[in-house]
């Protein structure tokens, strides 16, 4: 169970970013459609489950060695290959840059610290570990993700009420007809491209069936308790939410100043492990001169910085979605 759980770790640790924590996502796919959203998290929350189930089964199956070798199980035409194979490093890349701006973001609204400074310390967090590979990833998700999850579960007992769950109704959308369906698979749809590349690093820890159904439903289970925790969050929010770059943290710092610190810990956490998750993926990917790996880790660290200057709240609205078309090509080709 000790190997599943640290599986299961990375899993979450790599779903659970900027985005996440903040709000802003939980706010763009699910919480402007009220009720709907809460089914929403739930068909968006299976079908992770079901694509992780189905990328460590394939990966197992056909013996595969990284993200290209993932993509020619599908992908027989080279050109064809190389194309979505590039498509899919720039969008682990540019979501990178939005962990590394999310960090940033967060130092600015709760500290009033220029955003470029907290940006540079992620990346410089990063370059160290990146240094380190795979294994970095896997000791950092099993320490920190743990108690990123114990947080998200302390502040919900404490923020979340009956009262606002029996209102939600309130929140609904006006003529948002089918279109809270196409958000929940686009929400499940853009997180499998960042997460399938950590699969495939993850592939040689999972030996059996009894295995890859309990990795996909453990973390199927605490994507959906988690995410429902964040969204219920949102509806302590008393301003316009579209003003707020980070509404989660806004709600937790009116409650309380402990809660806060303890929200200030899974925003800043949930950056970090993300971010270690996107980085690493990319590298492996298109690194295949390993002594060229501390070369190219330099690079996206410094370029990560520079393009932290769009803001967070931005990049999130413009990117997600319109990768979430691209993920769910990628979802196709599995089923």
């Amino acid at each position: 169970m000790g190997k599943i759980l640290k599986i299961v770790f990375v899993i979450i640790g790599t779903l659970i970013g900027a985005g996440f924590a903040s709000g802003q996502e939980i706010y763009i796919f699910f919480y402007q459609y009220g009720m709907k959203g809460i089914f929403g998290i739930i068909i968006s929350s299976i079908l992770l489950g079901f694509v992780i189930y189905k990328v460590l089964s394939l990966c197992n199956k056909n013996k595969v060695t990284n993200y290209k070798s993932f993509l020619q199980v599908f992908i027989k035409h080279e050109k064809q290959l190389e194309i979505f194979n590039t498509m899919m490093n720039i969008f682990i890349l540019i979501t990178f840059y939005i962990m590394i701006a999310g960090f940033g973001a967060y130092f600015e609204q709760q500290f009033g610290i220029y955003s470029f400074i907290g940006s540079v310390i992620l990346a410089i967090i990063c370059y160290f570990i990146f240094l380190n590979n795979v294994l970095g990833l896997i000791k950092v998700s099993q320490y920190v993700v743990p108690l990123l999850i114990a947080s998200l579960f302390i502040i919900g007992v404490f923020v979340i009420d009956v009262k606002n769950i029996l209102e939600i109704s309130r929140y609904v959308t006006e003529n948002t007809s089918w279109k809270w369906i196409l958000d929940s698979i686009l929400y499940g749809s853009y997180n499998t491209i960042l997460l399938i590349p950590v699969l495939i690093a993850l592939r040689n820890l999972v030996k059996n069936k009894k295995q890859l159904w309990m990795i996909s439903g453990v973390t199927t289970f605490f994507i959906i308790i988690l995410s429902f925790i964040v969204f219920f969050m949102l509806t302590k929010v008393d301003v316009n939410i579209q003003n707020l770059e980070m509404p989660a943290v806004y709600v937790a710092s009116k409650i309380s100043p402990i809660f806060k610190y303890i929200y200030g810990f899974i925003i800043l956490s949930s950056i970090v492990t993300t971010s270690i998750s996107l980085g690493t993926s990319f590298l492996e990917n298109v690194v295949y001169d390993k002594k060229k790996y501390k070369q190219y880790a330099i690079i996206l660290c410094v370029s990560s910085v520079l393009i932290s200057y769009m803001g967070f709240s931005n990049l999130v609205n413009l990117l997600y979605p319109i990768f979430g078309y691209i993920g769910l090509i990628q979802i196709i080709m599995i089923c």
